[in-house]
């Protein structure tokens, strides 16, 4: 009896250990990623965004070069990079599992499945810019758009019907004299 209790304390020391091993390669994964950044560029190097291994922006710069597009085009490119930033953390997250923890783990793929369901693939880009928006000025009251035109008539009110005073009513609306 006593190899049996000496084996099963060697067995629980064992997985002990192995636990205590994969705890320990889980932290140097999280560690790595925790300072882990990536930047992307527009083409024309106008826009710039940093995102960090959580898949928030942590940096953005807009070149003055940029000032002569349209907002809307500038905003549009700064979610694509954004998009395009993040998709990459899988990648990431990937190659940090593959140096500390393994890929072959049951856990690290199911780290790796939802990093990529969070930071899905950015769409294509798509060179067409955002329609440009109508553009109308309205400076003064002439170029004011007139009200819509009225359907029907509108019902006139009824006239509030007078009541005729009685003589025993006083004329003014105090009641009755004030010296009584």
């Amino acid at each position: 009896m006593p190899d049996n209790v000496d084996a099963s304390e060697q067995m629980v020391d064992n997985w002990t250990k192995q636990i205590q091993e994969t705890a320990a390669r889980y932290q140097a994964m999280a560690a790595r990623m925790q300072g882990q950044t990536v930047t992307e560029r527009s083409k024309d190097n106008t826009i710039e965004v940093t995102i960090d291994s959580k898949g928030l922006l942590t940096n953005l710069v807009i070149a003055e070069a940029a000032s002569g597009k349209r907002m809307a085009e500038v905003s549009s490119q700064v979610m694509r990079l954004v998009q395009l930033a993040q998709s990459r953390i899988p990648e990431l997250l990937q190659a940090a599992m593959a140096e500390t923890v393994g890929t072959t783990d049951e856990t690290a793929s199911r780290v790796i499945a939802e990093a990529q369901s969070t930071f899905p693939e950015a769409p294509p880009e798509e060179d067409l810019a955002p329609p440009e928006p109508e553009r109308h000025h309205r400076f003064g009251p002439e170029d004011e758009e007139p009200p819509p035109p009225a359907t029907g008539t509108p019902p006139q009110p009824k006239p509030i019907p007078r009541r005729r005073r009685t003589q025993d009513e006083d004329d003014d609306d105090f009641g009755g004299s004030i010296l009584s």
